[in-house]
């Protein structure tokens, strides 16, 4: 099997964006222009499970699903994942400012990567990425859910936070977290509570499958007006990533500390005069401005290959 490299970074780099609630994994994969073969390799996973049944030959089957490809971008995510989770972690926590300013720069560069790939822009078009903008921006401010927290609700919740996952702009687990089933899920991982886990994970397979043949479909006949759609979505999610925050109410975590549920976004000058620390402004800017200059860099690079 022939393994390509660039996948495998490709791969990190989702797993880093998807470490944070409120950057998409599937932005980068748009970035460096693997969206629309992610999508495609995802889709045809059932029709080519059907023929596997029947032809029974592995290897056409691992063709078929673009299976190199998956399993390189998937080890990546993985990897990712497992690696920089505590970093990640202690950014948000000790240099939150800096961090999501960088990421802020990351979805604003994406806005304008996306955009450009739109044929031609008219008011039909603006009309829709104004109504993905309005969306995503009514998600990011809505109050977290309270549920019940069974098996039932696991599965929903891995189909609803596979599919944000998947769609630019829109965190997978900051759905989870308005669906008030983060804190479920989170147990049931540190606890290794396996019916749990197995149903998440048979929830977000199905999220997924099905998204996937949604957007496959989509691309195929209204490209330009799923491009406006994602371009608004990650408009909106900008809301989500400000840097300067005031919370409004806090909640109670898995270990027992007190973080922000409710947040109102304000300006640089107000944070110091509200919250009492610095703004960080120029290292803001510092961060989100390095943000762009790679996102653009990553675009770049994905063209040329």
């Amino acid at each position: 099997m022939k393994v390509d490299f660039s996948v495998f970074v490709k791969g990190l780099l989702m797993g880093a964006a998807d470490i944070v609630p409120g950057v998409s994994g599937g932005t980068v994969a748009f970035i460096m222009g693997i969206y629309e073969r992610l999508l495609q390799a995802i889709q045809s996973i059932i029709p080519e499970c059907l023929r596997l049944m029947k032809e029974r030959n592995i290897v056409v089957f691992w063709k078929g699903i673009d299976g190199a490809f998956l399993l390189t971008l998937f080890v990546g995510i993985l990897v990712s994942v497992l690696s920089l989770a505590k970093l990640i972690t202690y950014l948000l926590v000790f240099h939150p400012i800096p961090l999501w300013a960088g990421f802020f720069g990351l979805i604003l560069a994406s806005v304008y990567i996306v955009a450009k790939d739109v044929d031609r822009w008219n008011l039909k078009l603006l009309f829709v990425a104004v109504i993905g903008a309005s969306c995503s921006f009514a998600i990011t401010q809505l109050a977290p859910a309270e549920i019940e927290q069974n098996l039932l609700n696991a599965f929903l919740s891995g189909m609803l936070a596979i599919c944000a996952m998947i769609l630019p702009g829109i965190s997978g687990s900051f759905i989870l977290v308005m669906l008030g089933t983060y804190s479920y899920i989170l147990s049931a991982i540190k606890g290794l509570e396996l019916s749990v886990l197995f149903i998440f994970a048979a929830g977000c397979l199905c999220g997924l499958l099905s998204i996937a043949n949604v957007l496959v479909w989509a691309f195929s006949r209204f490209r330009d007006v799923t491009l406006a759609m994602l371009t608004g979505f990650m408009v909106g999610a900008l809301s989500k990533v400000w840097p300067w925050k005031e919370v409004l109410q806090f909640r109670e975590n898995s270990h027992g500390r007190q973080v922000a549920l409710l947040e109102r976004n304000i300006l640089p000058s107000s944070y110091e005069v509200i919250v009492g620390l610095p703004s960080q402004l120029m290292l803001a800017v510092i961060f989100c401005v390095g943000a762009i200059i790679f996102v653009v860099g990553l675009s770049k690079f994905a063209d040329r290959k």
